[in-house]
């Protein structure tokens, strides 16, 4: 490790490295935004793709996908190069995820189902690889219960930035003329060039160790199973699924419900989703500050039901005004900056329990079955609501006419099935026992341990005795 990225004497790591380190956000966060506002509207209202073959890509992508996930993270946390572990696999996934980025944000009109299943599991394997490697780099990066959150808080806010970016692509498009399919084709370009800017620098500048495992004879699968049916990994699970899954729902239907059901343009909607998203910048330092306050899990209950109760206002505001719905937006998007950020945290927290049990690095298989949630999530989001939407007939092309039992259905469909789902995942963490104080007990073990594993290896050397090595 360098000394620009070793942590001080209080267990911090240098802001210099935190905000390289950060860079590694911003591709996926531009091509996340992109996909989860624009991409339906997009492929329905320019490319004529129908809603329900739409929502039957998406979900027989995520099926497909499910198995890629889990075993992207055995092979990960098996890897042990020159390069490094993640840092290779970032590498990797980089030109995947742009090859995946210019088929889907820049297809042109004439594609079938064939090809936007084809294109969305190339996105998906891309995303899957980056994503992977970010996460377990990120956990194995900051080691302690707080400072984790500290780091997950700046990639939050990071993001923000290329989300913001992106979502001012329409509003400045508008203004030169640009139809909603330029801008989209823009965001694509912009999720392109990022790429290999961002993915460089962190592979060039950020260090990474991989710790020692402990010998054993013991076959891995059995560890593997007591890794799923883990109770802790079992919440974490279910809970991601669900925070996942309830802004997602929302994100298919954004465009849909503010024009039709609020009366904002698209350029007005995407200055209102600029607002929900810009409250991270406040809401995610806020979130990781309170949560070294009064525990992780406490303060996850807490913003999932504070989401919930904003949400439940938008029944009552009035159409057409900014000023009015302005702060609502401000209000879900400060208590919604906290669900990743906190989530992740928390599972970095259980890989160093599952590590100090097992004897070996199971973080990239880890932080895949949170990946996994994710994708089933976002399968389910476009799934569920494009269906629900077909169900009570509402047409999304371009200019077409809806009854108000249609608008009526968008509405419901839009605000009822997130305020479950974030309920839901709340919920999870009643009853979560991984605290700082228990937090603290594991990593001082694992040190000790990991201590011990190095001058073991240091004895065998000179010795030329037998010595436990890393990946036995």
């Amino acid at each position: 490790m360098t000394d620009d990225a070793r942590p001080a004497a209080n267990g911090r790591l240098k802001l210099s490295t935190l905000l390289t380190f950060s860079l590694v956000t911003l591709p996926g966060s531009a091509l996340g935004i992109a996909t989860s506002i624009y991409l339906t509207p997009y492929l329905a209202g320019h490319l004529g793709v129908s809603l329900t073959v739409i929502g039957a890509a998406f979900f027989l992508v995520r099926m497909i996908d499910i198995p890629v996930d889990p075993i992207l993270g055995v092979v990960m946390d098996r890897t042990r190069t020159v390069l490094g572990r993640y840092r290779l696999w970032l590498l990797i996934g980089a030109p995947i995820f742009m090859l995946s980025v210019y088929k889907i944000l820049l297809a042109k009109p004439g594609i079938d189902e064939t090809y936007l299943v084809l294109w969305l599991l190339v996105q998906a394997l891309g995303g899957s690889i980056t994503g992977l490697a970010q996460g377990a780099w990120s956990a194995t990066l900051a080691t302690g219960y707080n400072e984790r959150s500290r780091l997950f808080s700046l990639l939050t806010v990071v993001g923000v930035a290329a989300n913001v970016i992106v979502l001012v692509i329409p509003i400045v498009g508008e203004k030169f003329g640009l139809t909603d399919a330029a801008c989209v084709h823009l965001m694509g370009w912009l999720a392109i060039g990022l790429s290999p800017i961002c993915f460089g620098l962190v592979a060039w500048r950020v260090p990474e160790k991989i710790a020692a495992d402990v010998p054993s004879h013991r076959f891995p699968l059995a560890d593997y199973w007591a890794l799923v049916k883990k109770p802790a990994m079992l919440r974490l699970f279910f809970a991601q699924a669900a925070l996942q899954l309830g802004p997602g729902w929302m994100s298919a239907l954004y465009i849909f419900f503010f024009r039709d059901v609020l009366g904002f343009p698209v350029a007005l909607s995407s200055l209102l989703l600029i607002v929900y998203i810009m409250a991270a910048i406040i809401g995610a330092p806020t979130t990781a500050w309170v949560s070294s306050r009064f525990g992780k899990h406490r303060t996850l209950i807490v913003t999932t039901t504070a989401y919930s109760l904003g949400l439940c206002t938008i029944f009552f505001l009035p159409t057409g005004q900014l000023l009015v719905t302005g702060p609502v937006m401000f209000w879900c998007g400060f208590m919604a900056s906290g669900f990743g950020l906190l989530v992740s945290s928390m599972t970095a927290d259980v890989g160093d329990e599952v590590r100090l049990e097992q004897g070996k690095q199971r973080m990239s298989l880890i932080y895949s079955m949170i990946g996994l949630a994710n994708k089933l999530a976002g399968a389910a989001q476009f799934f569920l609501s494009l269906s629900m939407l077909a169900w009570v007939g509402y047409n999304a092309k371009d200019g077409a006419h809806n009854t108000p039992a249609a608008i009526k259905g968008l509405e419901y469909i839009f605000i009822l099935g997130p305020i479950f789902f974030v309920m839901l995942g709340g919920a999870c963490f009643i009853g979560w026992k991984l605290d700082a104080r228990r937090h603290g007990e594991i990593r001082e073990a694992l040190e000790i341990r990991d201590a011990a594993l190095g001058e073991a290896a240091v004895i065998g050397a000179l010795t030329g005795q037998p010595a436990p090595q890393p990946g036995e």
